[in-house]
């Protein structure tokens, strides 16, 4: 047996958390529903294998090859088989076998994704956006959560490699008119952005009320939707994001639950007055305080790109998945749902905006260059670099009490191959 009592001080994975995902290993590729605590993998087919939890449907659904299953489950069952494995964490009696060094094994997407779904909810986001759009903010923005379906066959586990992608974007010819050209993606991005999965599935035909709306969110992962800013302007009018969003959407392996989250509810930063359908009872405690932060890595050097948080985003999560049902559509379970770009207004020492979660507000579409803090420029993303979003929560002390684990890509060339 194995005592998990010591996890290390900068580790995201405390006893507070119990995030859930799949791994494999190299001796066993098959892979196997877990937690994360301290520096381990807790391998939860194993654990079930040996009779460990209390319910039936439990056991059942930890055996598969992803978290589904586990998901749809009631809250009750989830809620009541994590505080089993906190228990069992604390008395210290894991079988050694049941636990692999995270260093070690290989992360896969925590569900299986049938849906995807990308919202555009953040106020500061659409005001940053603003000089490099002809119209500025649309009026819809502030009476219904905007968003696109996105693929669900380019959602990737991070770590993750991403391509640069190929399409039609508009060169400006000799004689300054605009001319449509096939190739590369030049102006390539990333977007800080929050995801959660839906568990308790909405029948096709069926909408839900807001304040059930928890009900219907297994948990939550860091979410970056990588976009090509050259195809999207292309494409935008008159549909919106196709190719340019299409090619690539990393998210981290690790779903951290709402039981996880609980103590870090909070009231969202804007007062709005919503639709009915939106409207919900305890807004107060509407959302979450989770601190956000994006890092790009390039030439062995990392560099803070920006910070922000979940509970800045006009449209909560809540209000996202409600008026999501709304339209009768119908919800699985497993379904992923990106929350949109998450900016805020905040400033640094010099007074210089440093919540700002992509490259296209940073730099004003590149002609504003970020200046590096160990040198040199950054307009775009190059081939090469890595971009490594995280998130954490904090007590009132300011003590990390559970982060979200990393969510990472690395950037290669049109042409270069995928290992």
């Amino acid at each position: 047996m194995t005592s998990l009592s010591q996890v290390p001080q900068d580790s995201p994975f405390t006893i507070d958390n119990i995030p859930f995902g799949v791994f494999s290993t190299k001796d066993d590729s098959t892979p196997r529903c877990a937690t994360a605590i301290g520096e381990y993998a807790l391998d939860l087919r194993a654990l079930s294998g040996g009779g460990f939890f209390s319910d039936a449907s439990v056991t059942d659904a930890l055996a598969q090859t992803s978290l589904n299953a586990f998901a749809a489950l009631e809250s009750k069952f989830r809620t009541a088989a994590r505080n089993q494995i906190i228990s069992v964490i604390k008395d210290g009696k894991i079988p050694e076998t049941c636990l692999h060094l995270l260093a070690d094994v290989e992360m896969h997407l925590p569900v299986a994704i049938s849906e995807y779904t990308d919202f555009f909810c953040s106020l500061e986001h659409c005001r940053n956006c603003a000089p490099m759009m002809k119209d500025g903010i649309p009026q819809n923005f502030f009476h219904a959560p905007s968003a696109y379906n996105g693929r669900a066959s380019s959602v990737l586990p991070s770590p993750s490699v991403i391509r640069r992608p190929r399409g039609v974007f508009w060169k400006t010819g000799h004689d300054g008119t605009r001319v449509p050209t096939y190739g590369a993606e030049e102006h390539l991005d990333f977007e800080l952005e929050v995801g959660y999965i839906v568990s308790k599935p909405v029948p096709y035909g069926e909408t839900i009320k807001v304040d059930d709306a928890p009900d219907h969110i297994f948990g939550f992962v860091l979410l970056n939707d990588w976009s090509s800013r050259d195809l999207q302007v292309f494409e935008m009018p008159p549909l919106g994001p196709f190719s340019s969003k299409s090619f690539g959407t990393t998210i981290s392996p690790w779903v951290i639950t709402l039981d996880a989250l609980k103590a870090f509810r909070t009231a969202p930063k804007h007062e709005t007055t919503p639709l009915e359908h939106l409207r919900y009872k305890d807004f107060a405690r509407g959302t979450f305080d989770v601190k956000l932060a994006a890092h790009l890595e390039r030439g062995g050097k990392r560099h803070r790109l920006a910070t922000s948080n979940l509970k800045y985003l006009y449209w909560t999560p809540y209000q996202q998945i409600t008026h999501h049902a709304s339209a009768n559509c119908g919800l699985r379970t497993g379904d992923l749902i990106g929350t949109g770009t998450v900016s805020g207004d905040g400033v640094d020492t010099q007074g210089n905006k440093c919540e700002l979660g992509c490259l296209f507000e940073a730099t004003l579409h590149g002609s504003r260059p970020v200046m590096l803090e160990s040198g040199g420029e950054l307009r775009y993303l190059e081939d090469g670099d890595s971009v490594v979003l995280s998130a954490w929560c904090e007590d009132s002390r300011g003590r990390k009490v559970l982060g979200f684990g990393e969510c990472r890509g690395l950037i290669i060339g049109p042409d270069a191959p995928i290992r």
